[in-house]
């Protein structure tokens, strides 16, 4: 999970050694919540359909504001949990070249554009949209890989959802032509690994790095500055493929200012992830940085904690992370330290991720040992 979060929003870090996770793993919680006078509207929201509006988020103890969501308590299953495994896996796997495949394949003289052009060919002819199709999955076998995991001893599972490539990995009602069940391996990835993992016994989780795909895609749009094909465009900048790589813009952190970033895509990004919630029902979702689009942000989670106590009897069963300690001062979130802890022993549950290379598979990579220490 890359980094896209404001480091001044996370306290600071200690590097990981075996001996510190284990000891400063354990997550401290509380019981979850107790259902009020909406539980009777509880089992009619379990039935209810995806939201389909921007504005809608399913009922429940929650409004998607800050100080309603500061009830919100860590449930006691995360907080026993103690390790989980994830799949950090998607259409940036195919290449074998390591993580931010699809943003800096359109970087002249980055590694990943180099092996691109000279794998490939150029950008402007054979982009991300075609390196899509070679993400086939033709062995996958998430049975058999969640076996695994359980006898290593994880409690639960988290597979990629959407990275910031903005390919989903679940049927999509909302990005219906560049989703894992259209395109690719024409499977449904998610779904796959939630069935294996319940057959194991393990709760299941997704992660999503939405929020920064219509920033992060953005050099699509440009062109090589120097070589024979100086000036000429990415596929980017063809419309037709506008809805996996956005319409053309300026990226909105090259502007220095986020609020570029139209609303359309705002409600998009909410659209997407409510489906997702809705789909998978999942009991923790990953979010890589702190809540984004404010209004937005906040439904998400609302209408997650919402759907978990719909599912689960009016107790709220689901995590969703941050890594903004603004976000978890008070209830609403719990916090996510990448490739780090907390230093000393942290009041709230927390949790802390990290590989033993980079996060998408890198043929080029130097694999850590048992025995390294730091990250």
């Amino acid at each position: 999970m890359p980094e896209m979060n404001n480091a001044s929003s996370i306290p600071r870090k200690t590097p990981i050694t075996r001996r510190s996770f284990l000891k400063t793993s354990t997550l401290a919680a509380g019981a979850g919540l107790t259902a009020p006078l909406w539980q009777a509207r509880l089992r009619a929201a379990a039935q209810l359909s995806p939201a389909t509006q921007a504005d809608a988020i399913a009922p429940g103890p929650f409004q998607p504001t800050r100080q309603s969501l500061q009830q919100y308590q860590c449930p006691e299953w995360f907080r026993d949990a103690k390790f989980g495994i994830w799949a950090h896996w998607g259409p940036q796997s195919a290449p074998e070249m390591g993580d931010w495949y699809a943003r800096n394949m359109y970087i002249q003289g980055h590694r990943q554009y180099n092996y691109h052009v000279k794998t490939y060919g150029h950008p402007s002819k054979f982009g991300y949209k075609d390196v899509i199709p070679t993400w086939k999955a033709g062995n996958f076998d998430p049975d058999y890989l969640l076996g695994l995991y359980r006898k290593a001893g994880a409690k639960f599972f988290v597979s990629m959802g959407v990275h910031h490539d903005n390919f989903d990995l679940w049927n999509s009602k909302h990005q219906p032509r560049w989703n894992a069940v259209a395109t690719g391996p024409k499977k449904n990835i998610a779904q796959m690994f939630k069935d294996a993992a319940l057959k194991q016994g393990l709760r299941f989780g997704v992660s999503q790095h939405l929020h920064a795909s219509y920033e992060w895609m953005a050099t699509c749009f440009g062109s090589d500055s120097a070589g024979p094909l100086a000036g000429v465009p990415y596929d980017g900048n063809d419309p037709q493929y506008a809805d996996l790589y956005h319409e053309k813009h300026l990226p909105a952190a090259q502007a220095g200012d986020v609020s570029k970033v139209p609303e359309s895509w705002k409600r998009q990004y909410l659209l997407r992830l409510q489906d997702l919630v809705d789909q998978l029902q999942p009991d923790l979702m990953y979010h890589d940085g702190v809540i984004r689009f404010e209004q937005y942000g906040l439904k998400l989670v609302a209408h997650l904690y919402n759907r978990s106590a719909a599912w689960h009897g009016g107790k709220v069963e689901a995590v969703y992370t941050s890594k903004g300690l603004e976000d978890c001062q008070a209830g609403t979130a719990v916090l996510d330290f990448e490739r780090g802890i907390a230093e000393g022993i942290w009041p709230n549950p927390f949790q802390t991720d990290t590989c033993i290379a980079n996060w998408h598979y890198d043929r080029e990579a130097r694999y850590r040992t048992p025995k390294c220490s730091g990250s």
